[in-house]
């Protein structure tokens, strides 16, 4: 592992839901933070040399044989440390402190009782604070060193602190929302405790990464698949800016694109960035290789396959190729593997990080594999990309062909098109497009029975869904005012051919997922 070049708080993953929250929330203070697993030895993380370390929480009881435990090393480094809710725990009992299953579980709001104010974590925080607690296990007794600082009706150590070694721990979750001034403890352990410099911003991303991409193409040619979403594209921008035409870009029209965005992205790509483009419109041969299958991840698969095939014709005509490129985010590297090397559960497989085979002749190049979607955006908005692209809503990479619930057609892709282009529209013109993480619409194999012009219909029926979100691991339905809800399917129903019924999809995830497919 190579040292960090900048001020860096380094999260220790114990295979918590909330590691990429943690971080994220270090990094909008303009700090950089790095996800890395508890297996790390103390000698690795010292090559880092990190101004401070977060454990992160965890699923596991800290009281049960084989939970997750660091390095004890750690602790001899002089590195401040804040343990979260079972990094709170596993530090106290590796520092001869105790952990009990307490008579009542704490899972939900809580109120703080702030016994120091002085305590570094606790500057600038209210009395009764609310914080959000989600624990089985407590601490019963604190390590040597350590005191109390704030407690809780049912958690009497829900702050500790041990100043002399500058090692800390919380019980709640500082990095959710539901924490009220969870950035402010953050805040007091980073920028307070650690004194990290905030000199993380996307400026100096791209001057690193953009020496970085030098340095490691040399004189050889990257080749990079656009698929007219932000992250393809910014990734695109990004090694243009590092290497010029020693970039080809290749954009497959797979048919299941939104209205217009093949046009979109010729017209951005080739005239107004000036990058070499080569461009496949197989569309005949993805409908052809859809007709007549319905199972969602049968559709995935094939859609895929067909994929794989056009992008390596279309390779073949670039000449000598050493790196592709990808948009793989860190969001992606994370759900695809799990950081903390425990078991994880797969919800679906990221298109980026999934799928490549096992023969790959080149060498990867994913110059955004350290950013969040937000950094991403920021770095676009850097590199001069219009905010119309910038500022898009997650695509899926199966396309429409996922939207299009059941069998996949061009008559049926069309329609789908026109839905979802009114949508997007009717959005656009309240303003609240950037209030939402992402809007869409499906098709479904449903037909129902209306009346159009005096005339009974019998159309097919689609579903209007849109969420909000930091990161789409969970995500809640969007609460449209109801007059933009009627407009667009007012709209739908009279200016597009074959549909007679608009549904509103309120579904949150978890239990749904953002995609019906």
């Amino acid at each position: 592992m190579q040292q960090f070049p900048h001020d860096t708080i380094v999260v220790l993953d114990f295979g918590a839901q909330y590691s990429q929250l943690i971080a994220r929330r270090v990094r909008e203070m303009h700090v950089y933070s790095q996800i890395v697993p508890y297996t790390i030895t103390a000698t690795e993380l010292a090559a880092l040399s990190p101004k401070g370390i977060i454990f992160s929480g965890g699923p596991s009881s800290v009281r049960s044989a084989g939970s997750p435990r660091p390095d004890a090393g750690i602790y001899e480094l002089g590195i401040p440390i804040l343990g979260i809710c079972y990094g709170l725990q596993v530090m106290s009992i590796q520092n001869g402190g105790t952990v009990e299953r307490p008579l009542k579980r704490e899972y939900g709001f809580a109120d703080l009782t702030v016994l120091h104010p002085e305590a570094s974590l606790l500057k600038g925080i209210s009395a009764n604070s609310r914080l959000w607690m989600s624990h089985g296990d407590a601490v019963a007794s604190l390590p040597d060193g350590f005191i109390q600082t704030g407690s809780t009706p049912n958690c009497p150590f829900t702050v500790i602190e041990n100043d002399e070694k500058h090692f800390y721990g919380v019980q709640f979750h500082p990095e959710v929302v539901h924490t009220a001034e969870g950035n402010q403890f953050l805040q007091n352990f980073v920028l307070g405790v650690c004194q990290a410099n905030q000199d993380w911003d996307m400026g100096f991303f791209i001057s690193t990464a953009v020496e970085e991409i030098r340095r490691k193409v040399g004189d050889k040619q990257v080749l990079c698949g656009l698929s007219g979403g932000v992250d393809s594209a910014v990734a695109a921008v990004l090694i243009h800016e590092a290497i010029g035409d020693q970039l080809v870009c290749v954009f497959v029209n797979n048919g299941l694109l939104r209205k217009g965005e093949a046009d979109m992205v010729l017209k951005l790509f080739r005239d107004h960035y000036n990058i070499r483009l080569q461009y496949a419109d197989a569309e005949d041969a993805f409908l052809s290789a859809l007709k007549g299958v319905t199972e969602p991840e049968a559709k995935r698969k094939i859609i895929g396959k067909v994929f794989i095939d056009t992008f390596y014709d279309e390779a073949r005509k670039a000449g000598e190729i050493s790196f592709l490129a990808q948009g793989t985010l860190y969001p992606d590297v994370i759900e695809s593997k799990s950081p903390s090397g425990g078991p994880s559960a797969t919800i679906k497989s990221h298109h980026n990080v999934g799928g490549l085979p096992e023969d790959l002749k080149w060498d990867l190049l994913e110059p955004l594999r350290e950013l969040f979607k937000d950094e991403v955006r920021a770095v676009g908005r850097e590199l001069g990309l219009p905010e119309e692209m910038v500022n898009r809503h997650p695509f899926p990479g199966p396309g429409l062909g996922v939207r299009c619930v059941g069998e996949v057609t061009k008559e049926r892709l069309d329609t789908l098109r026109d839905v979802d282009a009114i949508f997007i529209e009717e959005i656009r013109k309240a303003n609240l497009y950037d209030d939402i993480w992402q809007a869409l619409a499906c098709l479904l194999p449903v037909k129902s029975v209306g009346v159009q012009g005096d005339e009974r219909t019998y159309e097919e029926v689609c579903s209007l869904r849109a969420v909000t979100s930091e990161d789409a691991m969970t995500a809640d339905w969007y609460r449209f005012p109801p007059d933009v809800l009627q407009h667009a399917s007012s709209r739908i129903c009279n200016e597009v051919k074959g549909v007679n019924r608009v549904l509103y999809d309120i579904t949150s995830k978890p239990p749904g997922t953002i995609e019906w497919e």
